[in-house]
């Protein structure tokens, strides 16, 4: 009889269903009339590298189950996710606040293989900015930050071109037919960053306070409220609910910035506030943009390669950021992260 390929998402739920067994005791019942046992040794080790299941023991002592970044990590087709409408999708409605304390303390967010890649990219970096002359660093730091500062109001609804944005940030001509608050919403991004490059130890360490103080920054003249939400907010295309009180609002940021502190990879730091920061939605408005800034300042106070996202999608943007906050899963945005950050390295400097 021909071996068949086995499912790696059934063996994934036969161990949750059953922990802590041996790679002999999976194979006997999974594993016989499939594969080979080598096979199957080979898949496990091919998901503990993924962070999907954790082992104890050694050798032939050797137990797995599911990790606690399962969750967290898995991998999960936009595609698919987004066929249901936003009222049938199974989602986590409220705010976890075990989520900073239980998991993201306790996991690496990248694998072995995505922490090498973005190493090797990073190196790059550095060897390509070696090269170059103060005012030739200047000069592409600059053209990043109008890259950013339009991509980021774009995915907000910005309705500027990137020629237009480049004119007005540079010659404060305003685009016929656009609003003033898009002009606004350009020139405060664009102080922002430049605020970041000017000072870039303001963010170390991370604190509420340096957080709020860029977020006044991004909503200047625009008519929003500074310093943490008062009130409850909704985010349009989900059911999620961010916390709604104002204690709450500051305790999990003031753990958001605890942890970002602490973390020693840079990749990590910056990750983790440009999703956290979303997710918890401190204020009234400019959460995301707000995100964005403090992950590119958490990436360059480090002398890391900071992120335009010009190529990015703004509807798989959304949806990645969407599936954060309704699954708590990084698999998504963690991609735009990488590739955002393999594309400025390869375009800029």
């Amino acid at each position: 009889m021909a071996k068949q390929k086995l499912n790696t998402e059934e063996l994934i739920k036969y161990i949750d269903r059953h922990p802590n067994l041996s790679s002999k005791d999976i194979f006997d019942v999974m594993g016989v009339k499939l594969i080979s046992y080598a096979t199957l040794k080979r898949i496990l080790k091919n998901l503990e590298e993924k962070n999907y299941v954790a082992t104890t023991g050694n050798g032939k002592g050797t137990k797995y189950r599911i990790s606690n970044a399962y969750t967290l990590i898995r991998e999960i087709n936009v595609d698919d996710y987004f066929k249901d409408e936003v009222d049938q999708r199974k989602i986590k409605n409220n705010f976890n606040y075990t989520l900073i304390k239980d998991t993201l303390n306790k996991v690496d967010l990248f694998s072995s293989h995505e922490i090498q890649l973005l190493n090797s990219l990073q190196k790059k970096y550095n060897e390509k900015t070696k090269q170059l002359s103060v005012n030739a660093f200047k000069k592409e730091m600059e053209r990043l930050a109008i890259d950013l500062s339009w991509k980021s109001s774009q995915i907000e609804g910005n309705t500027y071109s990137l020629l237009e944005t480049e004119l007005l940030l540079k010659d404060k001509e305003t685009a016929a037919g656009r609003t003033k608050d898009e002009a606004v919403m350009l020139l405060n991004h664009k102080e922002a960053i430049d605020f970041i490059i000017a000072n870039p130890d303001y963010i170390k360490p991370l604190t509420l306070r340096s957080i709020e103080d860029i977020h006044s920054i991004l909503i200047k003249e625009l008519g929003v409220d500074r310093n943490i939400r008062q009130r409850s907010v909704g985010i349009s295309g989900t059911n999620y609910r961010p916390p709604d009180n104002d204690f709450q609002i500051k305790e999990a940021m003031e753990e958001l910035c605890g942890l970002v502190n602490l973390k020693n990879n840079v990749f990590e730091k910056a990750f983790l506030a440009i999703l956290m920061i979303s997710y918890i939605q401190p204020f009234n408005d400019g959460n995301k943009r707000t995100a964005r800034i403090i992950s590119n300042a958490l990436l360059m106070n480090n002398k890391y390669c900071p992120l335009s996202f010009r190529t990015v999608d703004s509807a798989e943007y959304k949806k990645a950021i969407l599936i954060f906050y309704e699954q708590n899963n990084i698999s998504a945005f963690k991609q735009i992260f990488i590739n955002q950050f393999e594309f400025a390295v390869n375009t800029y400097f």
